[in-house]
């Protein structure tokens, strides 16, 4: 099977580690990117999506089996061609933000349609395919804290908690990640440190979060967000807010804690950096692991062919 892959990033390792499980099965990939670079801060001009119509319509037709669009902005762009079925992953943020009219417009036009999490299969409101991202056991696996700490270069007279994304995504919500810190660095006997962790090789990740206490995800709306899957690999202890279909992933995993207000989640941070053991959350990442879902990504593809 030859698949067209559309996206708005091609560098996103989530996906680039899917579509290597699937080449493992036999699944060749061509990859077709929005023009532009994005960052934290900014985003690319309607005009750049207009010039990628025509570029997809013309790649299109070079013996696909099928278009897998990735993230809702890119719907229009596998539609405008007739010819092949069209995948359509949603990424969360297509669903709970402001390209979210977009998506929901293409999904009833496209011949399968994944999403993330359950809630949002309800958000959407059409029986999708619910296959979270998965998540490479193989790199993301537990070694020593104080092997990974000296590779960060981060001291043992801390706590340390970890944020993975760009403080400038205000979906993330880096304001109240440093309020619940702030909160916790004045109850403890160690300081607690808020660790930034953004624009690293993907490869060194792991380091981060061997190196680390805990995870602190703080976002106003996720899918089924990569950083906590990874951490369960790792047995990083997590606290979060209930976004997507992390209290899902968190059932039965220890220490971890789910919050909804500064209160709960300055409380659970604490009991995690107080109670100071790593997780059992490997076993519940063996539920996600890239071979797994990469294996429900291939029905699709082949429901949709």
């Amino acid at each position: 099977m030859h698949v067209l892959t559309l996206t708005t990033n091609a560098d996103a390792p989530f996906m680039t580690e899917q579509m290597r499980a699937l080449e493992r099965r036999g699944v060749s990939f061509s990859t077709l990117s929005v023009a532009g670079e994005i960052d934290g801060a900014s985003s690319r001009s309607p005009t750049a999506y207009l010039r990628y119509f025509p570029e997809v319509i013309r790649e299109a037709g070079n013996g696909y089996d099928l278009i897998h669009a990735h993230y809702g902005l890119t719907g229009p762009m596998a539609l405008a061609q007739v010819r092949k079925p069209v995948v359509l992953s949603l990424w969360g943020s297509d669903v709970y933000g402001p390209v979210e009219p977009i998506s929901r417009a293409c999904v009833p036009l496209c011949d399968e349609v994944v999403v993330m999490s359950e809630r949002m299969r309800e958000t959407i409101g059409r029986d999708c395919a619910v296959i979270p991202d998965g998540v490479d056991l193989e790199k993301f696996r537990p070694e020593p804290r104080d092997r990974a700490r000296e590779r960060v270069g981060w001291d043992d007279d801390a706590l340390h908690v970890l944020f993975p994304y760009h403080p400038d995504r205000e979906v993330k919500n880096y304001p109240r990640a440093r309020r619940v810190v702030n909160a916790v660095n004045g109850l403890l006997d160690r300081p607690v440190r808020l660790r930034t962790v953004y624009d690293v090789d993907h490869d060194a990740v792991p380091d981060y979060m061997n190196a680390a206490d805990a995870l602190l995800l703080t976002s106003h709306s996720e899918g089924s967000p990569n950083s906590v899957k990874e951490a369960l690999a790792c047995n990083l202890p997590v606290v979060a807010v209930d976004v997507g279909d992390v209290r899902e992933r968190l059932a039965g995993v220890e220490p971890s804690r789910v919050g909804t207000t500064d209160e709960e989640l300055i409380d659970g941070l604490r009991a995690v950096l107080e109670r100071g053991d790593r997780s059992n959350g490997r076993d519940a990442a063996a539920e996600v692991s890239v071979d797994r879902t990469a294996a429900r990504l291939l029905e699709v593809y082949e429901r949709a062919v």
